[in-house]
């Protein structure tokens, strides 16, 4: 084999913004070039960004994705690139188009690969949009037997998942069958929390039982709920490590397929540190893509939105986040104290809204209807859809977008109000456990308090009456959390529950809950998805249901 140096080039694309896209593949194009590398690889569909969902549907969209991969092959020079794009089935059966990526050098197309595999589970939804590829060759370049495989092409090997395959083909083996001695995967391979070890695993057990390097190329970013956290791998013959990414920024790394000489780019360390990271992406590139320039947080002295803030700090910088502290007859003095010192470390203005006089002209105009109603659910409710509608009359007044701050654990038993606490245009934390928060919450003041320590002691209240606490209403966190994750992450049943030791009326009654909650979480606002199962269009329940009907 002639000795080639291949750049792994992960980027951040933006759904559908092909202009910056191909200027940011031009930019990584130009930084393989200088480090004198022959061939440059992207991620799965870079061109348009992945997920593009149904815009795949629009024939002028996929018309502008081929417009722009042109206009690519015609411009780059002087090095080889592998990209990912949205082709034509020229069949008139089948899907109208095919998930694509291409080899091109010097204006010319030297080979290209259709997806073969094509998921259809959790936020996957390719069988919808395409057609799958059905050609496994591998192809002679610069003295290599390269094997272009897209994303889920490599899933499903058989040794490595034993029970767990989705798909009766193997596209990895035929490929190797044809010849290939180097594999390429151009991948869009979104993340959740402990999915790296067993990518990682996966990849290497892959390079080492067919002997040959494997380049993983993943896409970075935020589009929507779904996180990409790069980490893009490259490994050598024998399944050991050569090359990797950072994780959850854009990066460029090289393997050299003669010296193998290992890059290691630094990556997050703990699952929390990850899932840390994970947020603050997420939330920073949802808000720019979304074209606002700052956001609004309603903070009310406790751990969720505390940690809600300084993930924005964190995304987007103070300036660009405003606290808004909207105290009732039933906030303490400890909230309000620790409302105003949380904002000072975090350096974010804060603006004071009393909502009591609002509430008590709501109670006296529904007077009339009801008779003292101020503490029952109903006045609770509407103390929280009062500070909904004032959060969302400053995000109006100032361009800006309202994050909302309700935890995963609130939003699968319904512990919210719709259209108060469920306001806003993205949910920061609802697919984070309240125990996953105040792991959180720890880390953010690794550094130094940065979140004051009276929030993380003090029991968890919504201070909608007197001396109310969260725990007068739902079992303790630790026990809700986990029967959550082994029925909604886990898929268990009610029994199966019971049988891992929790008490048979406190399971009962939490799945309950869950499912009598459907309605609202069809409302809430788009989370960023953290775990295997997120509350959002990667998990489909019908509202109007009988089932599991023994739960209450």
């Amino acid at each position: 084999n002639d000795a080639m140096k291949i750049a792994l080039a992960q980027i951040n694309p933006t759904i559908a913004d092909f202009e910056q896209n191909t200027k940011k593949i031009i930019q990584f194009v130009n930084k393989a070039k200088e480090l004198s590398c022959d061939l440059v690889v992207f991620s799965e569909l870079v061109i348009s960004g992945y997920p593009p969902r149904d815009l795949l549907e629009k024939k002028a969209f996929v018309a502008a994705n081929l417009d722009y991969l042109n206009k690519l092959i015609e411009r780059v020079r002087g090095i080889g690139v592998v990209c990912g794009f949205a082709d034509k089935n020229p069949l008139s059966h089948g899907k109208a188009i095919y998930n694509s990526a291409v080899l091109f050098e010097d204006g010319k197309v030297l080979h290209q690969a259709h997806k073969r595999l094509l998921p259809a589970y959790d936020v996957f939804d390719e069988t919808r949009y395409f057609e799958p590829g059905n050609q496994y060759s591998s192809f002679l370049y610069k003295g290599c037997n390269i094997g272009l495989t897209i994303c889920e092409d490599i899933w499903n090997d058989k040794d490595f998942l034993l029970a767990n395959r989705v798909y009766p083909l193997d596209p990895l083996a035929r490929i190797i069958e044809d010849g290939a001695d180097l594999i390429i995967n151009t991948s869009a391979s979104p993340y959740y929390v402990k999915k790296r070890e067993f990518k990682r695993k996966m990849l290497a057990n892959i390079s080492k039982k067919y002997s040959v390097p494997l380049l993983y190329v993943n896409q970075v970013g935020g589009n929507d709920s779904v996180l990409f956290d790069g980490m893009s791998m490259a490994f050598d013959a024998t399944g050991r490590m050569a090359a990797r990414a950072r994780d959850f920024e854009e990066d460029i790394i090289i393997f050299d397929t003669k010296t193998q000489k290992q890059e290691l780019h630094p990556i997050t360390g703990t699952d929390a540190e990850s899932v840390l990271k994970a947020l603050v992406m997420g939330t920073s590139d949802y808000v720019r893509k979304c074209g606002f320039a700052g956001v609004v947080v309603g903070l009310s002295g406790g751990i969720d939105s505390a940690l809600t803030a300084s993930i924005a700090v964190q995304a987007l910088g103070k300036e660009n986040v405003k606290g808004v502290f909207m105290p009732s007859q039933f906030t303490s003095m400890e909230n309000f104290e620790d409302t105003k010192k949380l904002a000072q470390n975090l350096g974010i203005e804060l603006v004071h809204l009393s909502i009591v006089g609002i509430f008590d002209r709501a109670l006296a105009e529904l007077s009339s209807v009801f008779r003292d109603i101020t503490t029952e659910v109903t006045g609770q409710n509407i103390q929280t859809r009062i500070r909904g509608t004032l959060l969302m009359a400053l995000a109006n007044k100032l361009g800006r977008l309202v994050l909302s701050t309700g935890n995963k654990s609130e939003l699968a038993v319904g512990y919210c109000t719709l259209y108060g606490d469920m306001s806003g245009g993205l949910a920061v934390i609802s697919d984070v456990s309240k125990t996953m928060v105040y792991e959180l919450a720890r880390l953010v003041n690794k550094k130094g308090e940065l979140i004051p320590d009276r929030i993380l002691q003090k029991s968890p209240s919504a201070e909608l009456k007197a001396d109310q606490l969260d725990q007068d209403d739902l079992p303790s966190y630790e026990i809700l959390d986990s029967i959550l994750k082994a029925y909604i992450e886990e898929n268990r049943g009610p029994e199966e529950i019971i049988a891992m030791g929790f008490d048979p009326d406190v399971v009962r009654e939490t799945i309950w809950r869950i499912d009598r909650n459907e309605y609202k979480r069809h409302q809430a606002p788009p989370g960023l998805k953290v775990t295997t199962k997120a509350f959002g269009y990667g998990r489909r329940y019908p509202i109007a249901r009988q089932y599991p009907a023994a739960c209450k």
